[in-house]
């Protein structure tokens, strides 16, 4: 029999990139405004630039956020405090646009409908511990061991930020080896060679031995594994200095790296009255216990809601031929052990909580932290029993 193979790549962005930075900050205005009051009504949207910042949205609140300090206060913790850096928490300026909750919006999701349409999509694998698909996991490794690298002073030339990318060879299903592995991570000039355009041998050899070979497993890497670090030469000028970021552009490296299908709403800056957020998050909790509880080796569940109606407007299940029962009957249980309205999954996952600013770096999915209640296997036994 012919062997299936194939190449699969995720990637993986670090905290000081500017989409991430523009998550955070989104984020933390949620946070923020749930930590007064937990019925705040948020559509936040952020923009970062050379030397600027942008905040904007609807937010229905009745508590206060100091806009200008609270960006200030994340710029700073997510490490841009040097001037050679280009964008300094303390310098930036800061565009404060936000406005109301359209009340043609609020009626329909003051009756307990979902706060817009849209699809949502879920999906766990047993490729790893964390029940998701191993090349995000791996990419999502690699970037926070450069920030945990850069923060430790382990290679202290490193800058905010940076990437990652992992590429993973298939064989009849399952990772075998990796095939590419790519770093590339804002840094200082001390590193650069005598020609003051690429990093020094000993630099890219450096962070190879302490970032890559300490997340990646041994037995992936091989004679044939092919490493680039920084392979544009040098990544001096990072951050928004280089790029512009916005709140929303990273939704791949959010979800699953591309392994499932997504719906297209990102997550960041939205109460979890907003169905792409709390739906999206409800979908992952019910793949993973699927898998969790061994009914299927691979899940993808997807939602559609409808503007100010509470049920979901279709469930689809697919498991890839990697359960012994039907799909149909996967919907089944899941109609029998879930609450799929706004507010029950609002209840069920207690999502009215300041939470969310660290779910907007290093992925929603696959985390260990205990606020992460999506990430949860409680419903695997009831599962498993019924099926």
């Amino acid at each position: 029999m012919a062997v299936n193979r194939f190449l699969f790549t995720s990637e993986s962005v670090t905290e000081g990139h500017p989409d991430k930075l523009c998550d955070q900050i989104s984020d933390g205005v949620l946070d923020d405004l749930l930590a007064q009051d937990v019925n705040s009504r948020v559509a936040c949207e952020s923009f970062v630039t050379v030397g600027l910042v942008v905040v904007g949205g609807e937010i229905t609140t009745k508590g206060f956020c100091d806009i200008n300090g609270l960006v200030r206060r994340i710029v700073k913790e997510i490490g841009y405090t040097k001037p050679e850096y280009g964008f300094h928490f303390n310098s930036c300026a800061i565009l404060n646009t936000i406005g109301s909750q359209s009340p043609d919006i609020a009626q329909g999701v003051d009756i307990g409908g979902a706060g817009d349409q849209g699809l949502m999509t879920g999906y766990a694998c047993d490729e790893t511990p964390e029940l998701m698909p191993l090349p995000i996991m791996l990419a999502h490794k690699l970037v926070l061991r450069l920030a945990e690298a850069r923060k430790t002073g382990l290679l202290g030339y490193l800058g905010p930020d940076g990437k990652s990318q992992v590429t993973v060879e298939y064989v009849d299903g399952k990772p075998a080896r990796c095939e590419a592995i790519v770093i590339a991570s804002q840094h200082s000039e001390e590193i650069l060679d005598a020609s003051g355009k690429k990093i020094t041998e000993q630099a890219r050899q450096e962070i190879i031995d302490k970032i890559v070979r300490p997340i990646i497993p041994k037995q992936m890497i091989d004679d044939k594994t092919k490493f680039f670090v920084n392979p544009t030469g040098k990544f001096v000028i990072g951050g928004p200095q280089s790029d512009t970021g916005m709140t929303g552009r990273k939704i791949i490296v959010d979800t699953y790296g591309g392994m499932a299908s997504h719906g297209g709403g990102a997550f960041s800056g939205k109460d979890p009255t907003k169905v792409d957020r709390s739906a999206a998050y409800m979908a992952r909790y019910i793949a993973k216990n699927i898998v969790a509880s061994g009914i299927a080796r691979k899940c993808t569940l997807q939602l559609a809601y409808a503007i100010g109606v509470p049920d979901p407007v279709s469930i689809m299940v697919f498991t890839d031929k990697t359960s012994g029962i039907s799909d149909e009957r996967i919907v089944e249980l899941i109609k029998k052990h879930f609450v799929l309205t706004p507010k029950g999954i609002i209840d069920m996952l207690n999502l009215r909580r300041p939470i969310y600013r660290k779910t907007a770096a290093y992925g929603h999915f696959g985390r260990t932290d205990p606020d992460f209640t999506w990430e949860k296997t409680d419903k695997a036994d009831d599962l498993k029993r019924d099926a």
